[in-house]
């Protein structure tokens, strides 16, 4: 029932937009065992998404424990707020002023990936093009009308959709496969951040698994030597 609750807070806010007609969506194909991936995924949301998007179900802690950073590094790399190690992860913008002026509260992204999949992440953050009719000046092709900047304009550049409707971005910092692996490192991060436990319960299935064969197996022998002798 808390898992419920904790979705339809992450899912309401987001109601406030349209959800977009369906379009093909690229394979994420992160991968949650590699901690690289995953900080440098914590440190790009830290860095451009979490001055107005909180991941507020998860704590600085936890995050650094899970992702092996120390507490000294998680403090001066990831944390921009005065916030202590052991505090939820929020943003900095009261509720009421985002709502002025985006029109509507950022949702929080705790629970993003498990809403919307890892791969409608990933092709949202690579989908933002100009467009001059929009308040922030971009629109999207995954979530068209999006009410929120392009967050990571700074590294992907300006994308300009084609009339194939393909986007061919220019002016970032970062070459087209930086850019894509960047969001795949933001995807893998809240992906993790949706589910902490994720790989834990993937390595204990296995041992499930592996039990539950030999256990077969073992029943099995027992059948065959106590029904030996039934005629």
């Amino acid at each position: 029932m808390k898992n419920i609750l904790i979705a339809l807070v992450t899912l309401l806010p987001s109601l406030t937009f349209a959800a977009g007609p369906s379009i093909p969506l690229e394979s994420a194909n992160i991968d949650l065992h590699d901690k690289a991936s995953l900080q440098r995924g914590l440190g790009y949301f830290q860095q451009y998404c979490a001055g107005c998007h909180s991941t507020q179900y998860q704590r600085y802690g936890r995050v650094a424990d899970d992702l092996g950073i120390s507490v000294d590094d998680m403090r001066a790399n990831y944390m921009f707020t005065d916030a202590k190690i052991g505090e939820l992860m929020e943003n900095a913008i009261p509720d009421e002023d985002a709502a002025k002026w985006f029109g509507a509260t950022p949702p929080d992204l705790t629970l993003v990936s498990r809403v919307r999949g890892e791969d409608w992440v990933y092709t949202y953050l690579k989908s933002f093009y100009q467009d001059s009719s929009r308040p922030f000046g971009v629109n999207n092709t995954v979530f068209p009308m999006v009410g929120m900047p392009h967050a990571l304009e700074e590294l992907q550049g300006i994308a300009v959709k084609q009339a194939d409707g393909s986007l061919v971005a220019s002016g970032g910092t970062m070459t087209a496969q930086q850019y894509d692996d960047a969001v795949r490192d933001i995807t893998a991060y809240l992906a993790y951040s949706a589910e902490p436990v994720r790989v834990e319960r993937e390595r204990l299935g296995m041992w499930v698994l592996g039990f539950l064969l030999i256990f077969f197996i073992v029943a099995f022998l027992l059948k065959k030597e106590y029904w030996k002798d039934v005629h």
